[in-house]
């Protein structure tokens, strides 16, 4: 498969209680044009509505509106390659898959999935991660442990649900906090994750656009997840940057949730584009500079107990010999 007819594959998480089940029973039943298989971990434990049913056996339910709900009972590999089997094979029609992942899991492990195996790389690929939030016992969440920050600093679309338990102000607030979580996801408000569900099937999270958007510049001093953006005029050496990214990735690639840039290197005409999750990433030539356009490296680096000074300092290292 090439680049442009892999299966695009969401991957949707969410604290407990923060209404990804609600999601997940509206994806399965709501007429949103796009024949999906669902991967969950349980289908008992996301109460299917028995009417959305239209047949099913030990492993596979068919939904009333083309969907396919599938049980995540062995090494989540398998059931993709089995899906692809089923596909090849014409027993399936799907044209994209969504994967939901536990109350409190980690989304990076999930993700690492489609860069690990040749097959499962060759016919995936990773459209985006969804995260849904409890707007209003977000701030409680943070402050139990780590889990609700790594959903959060995985997501490329946050769901701030329940908002209608919110003022105008506290509403705000949680934006502003959430964007010095994550400053590159993009934030959609919701009531009972009533929102497009088509908008969430084209994400496209490993393709950077003509800038990052980077909605704050922010460090929060408080949690263990930060969040902060390197820019740098001068252009860099392509050498050194490439031997710096490797060697952070391999020290500190666990702590490294999500980074994206986009460089300025000295001699070539086109912008280098990268992307990463913990101690995978990947680089490709992206389109020229226009003429008019500011010429500027900017990289974001989203991780736990990152020291942003320490990533300052080493990055002004790569800066290119005057």
């Amino acid at each position: 498969m090439t680049q442009t007819n892999k299966i695009p594959v969401t991957i949707l998480t969410g604290f407990l209680g923060s209404g990804k089940t609600t999601l997940l029973n509206r994806i399965l039943s709501e007429e949103h044009g796009r024949k999906l298989a669902v991967i969950v971990n349980e289908i008992g434990q996301i109460g299917i509505d028995n009417r959305l049913v239209v047949n099913t056996n030990e492993e596979i339910v068919e939904m009333t509106n083309g969907c396919l709900c599938c049980s995540i009972r062995e090494d989540l590999l398998v059931a993709l390659k089995k899906l692809l089997q089923a596909k090849k094979e014409q027993k399936s029609e799907f044209e994209a898959i969504v994967i939901e992942t536990t109350g409190l899991a980690n989304p990076g492990p999930v993700i690492q999935t489609f860069f690990l195996d040749p097959v499962i790389e060759a016919a995936y690929q990773v459209n985006g991660v969804v995260t849904v939030v409890d707007g209003y016992h977000i701030e409680k969440h943070l402050d139990k442990g780590i889990e609700a920050q790594e959903q959060i600093a995985f997501a490329d679309t946050i769901i701030l649900n329940k908002t209608d338990l919110l003022s105008s102000e506290e509403s705000k607030h949680i934006e502003r906090l959430l964007q010095e979580l994550n400053p590159t996801a993009s934030i959609v408000s919701a009531v009972n994750c009533e929102v497009e569900i088509s908008e969430l099937l084209h994400i496209n999270t490993f393709k950077v656009k003509e800038k990052l958007d980077i909605r704050t510049d922010s460090t929060n001093h408080i949690r263990s997840v930060k969040a902060f953006v390197l820019r740098e005029e001068r252009p860099l050496d392509f050498a050194k940057i490439n031997e710096w990214m490797t060697a952070v990735v391999e020290v500190l690639g666990e702590n490294l949730y999500r980074y994206k840039g986009i460089l300025h290197v000295e001699g070539l005409e086109k912008r280098v584009v990268f992307q990463g999750v913990h101690t995978l990433f990947a680089a490709t030539y992206d389109r020229e500079w226009k003429a008019e356009e500011p010429r500027m490296s900017e990289v974001v680096f989203i991780g736990k107990d990152l020291n942003k000074e320490w990533f300052e300092e080493h990055f002004r290292m790569c800066i290119a010999q005057e």
